[in-house]
């Protein structure tokens, strides 16, 4: 795999990976918005589950996982399918959150969903919305490989579990601040 930087129309380049192993995707945001909800259900604060969640997807993005896509035709058929999970989960565990901690619940799936705005940003205007430095970052901590699909599938099983157990807890029995 060879990086390589493509024109783009915006203030620097976009970096796509050359190659028949090349790596467009990251874990599945679906994973990240369950982890997100998790964090906001456990959160008192909606400033502090944003940032809570923006942390664990660096975290779940180091962690090794599926990828390894291919083509980026394949990554976009798997992208598209997972996007629209993830906003049909956001949509049934916002309804499902008592109303005083759907803001918090929402600031920790929006949080951990943030650092993927780069894969629509990049293939719609030609550009990452962050610094290169973050991209990079991004970029490195990926363990990706085409044959842990069932790390995708144990850790929405996990994810999704203990965040509805945590948004049946009381209010104060989360995490502090």
């Amino acid at each position: 795999m060879v990086p390589v930087m493509v024109q783009s129309r915006g203030r620097r380049p976009v970096r796509w990976i050359r190659g028949d192993q090349g790596r467009w995707g990251r874990v599945l945001l679906t994973n990240h918005v369950l982890s997100g909800a998790l964090t906001g259900a456990l959160a008192r604060r909606p400033l502090s589950a944003f940032a809570l969640g923006v942390a664990s997807h660096f975290v779940l993005d180091a962690v090794p996982h599926w990828g390894e896509w291919g083509s980026q035709r394949r990554f976009l058929r798997v992208a598209v399918s997972d996007g629209l999970i993830s906003l049909a989960i956001m949509g049934a565990i916002s309804a499902a959150t008592p109303s005083d901690r759907r803001l918090a619940v929402l600031a920790g799936m929006a949080g951990a969903a943030l650092p993927d705005i780069d894969k629509p940003s990049n293939l719609w205007f030609g550009r990452s919305p962050f610094p290169a430095a973050v991209d990079h970052f991004h970029w490195r901590i990926q363990r990706e490989a085409s044959h842990r699909f069932y790390v995708e599938l144990l850790a929405a099983a996990a994810f999704g579990s203990a965040a509805l157990v945590a948004l049946r807890r009381p209010r104060g029995a989360g995490l502090p601040g």
